[in-house]
Order: structure tokens, then sequence, then C-alpha cells
């Protein structure tokens, strides 16, 4: 099991006349299949900007990214461009890219994060049995060929009412929900929650709808640092069609606060003739 800082760690290199640049090693532990998890390589991302932006916005406050191709584990290139460095925040833009071709793109703010509490927040976290009474999501999954070695660096556990697709009866609301620790202990911080705000299933799974959902455009906004503890997630989906769904993601840490924020928009595919029965 490889930590999460240790996974998203970048060396700097020679920079060029636009930008800077680093070299990463990208890790296997944190993928869907064989497929690395889209959360995590934005975490190499922002790992690198924040080296640039140094230490007055040292935390991501948003981030944006466009998912070009699936990049392999092993070594990669990462290039930031500082756009403009501000009182307020740093804006950055960053790509990683492996044997010459560009994975993924980004447009990186970087800002300085508190524990302040909202002045106003409608936000109210998702009520979702105790953790104790959630499902553990398994590396292994049942009735598949693939693992799931995110699994094993993330103790996800789901609310038992969104996974009737286990047993082949989707509950139609598109609607996922659970409880994340990174599993050997550390705290969760701005940068580690792009992954929490990446939760693995997609909800394409609650609509009967299994298989691999690859993200074409993910959007976040880091609000406050968490509070020790777990993160509490719900992720839903408006609409699928056109081969395309998006996903809408909430976090909140152990005291009920908003602390992130995502939405994505992922390819998917629907089985000819399939219907779904809203609840």
């Amino acid at each position: 099991m490889t930590d999460f800082e240790t996974a998203t760690a970048v060396e700097p290199r020679q920079g060029t006349a636009s930008g800077h640049r680093f070299g990463a090693e990208l890790d296997p532990g944190w993928a869907v299949g064989t497929k690395l998890h889209g959360g995590y390589l934005l975490a190499v991302l922002g790992r690198a900007a924040a080296r640039v932006a140094g230490e007055a916005h040292p935390h991501p406050t948003a981030v944006s990214a466009s998912f070009i191709q699936a990049p392999a584990p092993g070594a990669a290139d990462v290039e930031v461009e500082l756009l403009r460095a501000g009182r307020g925040a740093t804006q950055l833009r960053a790509r990683l890219a492996q044997d010459g071709s560009p994975c993924v793109e980004a447009l990186i703010v970087q800002g300085k994060l508190d524990e302040t509490d909202a002045w106003w927040s409608r936000a109210e976290p998702v009520e979702i049995p105790d953790e104790a009474d959630c499902v553990r999501n398994p590396p292994e999954v049942p009735g598949a060929d693939f693992r799931v070695p995110l699994m094993e660096v993330v103790d996800q556990r789901l609310d038992p009412a969104g996974l009737g697709f286990a047993v082949g009866k989707p509950s139609g609301a598109g609607v996922l929900a659970g409880w994340q620790r990174l599993a050997n202990g550390a705290d969760w911080d701005p940068l580690s929650l792009l992954v929490a705000l990446d939760p693995v299933p997609p909800v394409s799974y609650d609509l009967g709808v299994p298989g691999w959902a690859p993200t074409v455009q993910f959007s976040a906004y880091l609000r406050r640092l968490p509070a020790p503890g777990p993160v509490r997630v719900r992720m839903a989906a408006t609409e699928i069609g056109g081969d395309r769904m998006d996903e809408t993601a909430h976090a909140w840490d152990a005291k009920g606060r908003l602390v992130g924020q995502a939405t994505q928009l992922a390819s998917v595919r629907v089985p000819r003739g399939h219907a779904v029965e809203r609840p």
C-alpha cells in the first residue's frame, strides 16, 4: 500500500520558457481495474501546482480538468504554467503527459483554506447510516472480472440503500452515498479530497448500467480544511443520454461541514432497449 503523499509526489526538473516541469511516478495502487483514478491524477497535478504557487497559496480551491487519454502506471511528466499570482489566489495551467502525449490538462486556482464555518449554507449533510452499518467496498468486485486497487488505499463504506445493483435490483434513483477514509489512517486534506469527490462505482450502477464510465471533464471546488475523521460523500446524476452522464458529488467532513463539491461529465454506454423504473 502506497500512502497518498508518496503516490502523488513530484520531482522538479529543468523548466521551459513557459513553465515549470516535474516528474511523477504514477502508482498502480490508485486505480480502478487497470485505469488510474481520475481524482488521483488531478491530485498529482495539484501537488505540482502547489509547488509553483508557493506557501502563500498552498491549497487547491478550484480545479477544472479535461481527461484526454488514460495514462499507464509509471513515469509521467507534469508541466505547470503560472498564469497569474495575485494576493488572494494563484491561477495556473497544468498538464500531465506520458511519452510525449497529453493525458490530463487542468486549470487550477490555488489559495489558502482554513476551518472557518460557512457564513450561509443550505448544503445539509446527506443522511446515511452510521459508518459501521454501511457496506465496505472490497478490492475484489463480486461477479466482475477486474479488481479495484483503489479500495485498498481508500476505505469506502456505501449506504446499503444504494446497493441493490449488487443483487440485480438497482434502485433507479441515480444516487450513491457513503463514508470514506484514507486506509492508512491519514487525515483528509484539500488535495486528497479530489479523490473522495470522484467516488466509485459510478452512479450508473444504481441505474442498472454497470461498467467503466471514464471521465471526460471534471470540475471541483474545495471549500475548507476538513476536520479529522471520515468524510461522507453523496453522488447523484441528473441525466444520461447521448452516451454521456453527469455526476455531482458533495463531501462533508466529520463536523458535518461541506468541504468539497464536484461535477463531472463521463462517458457511459446504455444497453439498447434498457429502461429504468424510477422510484
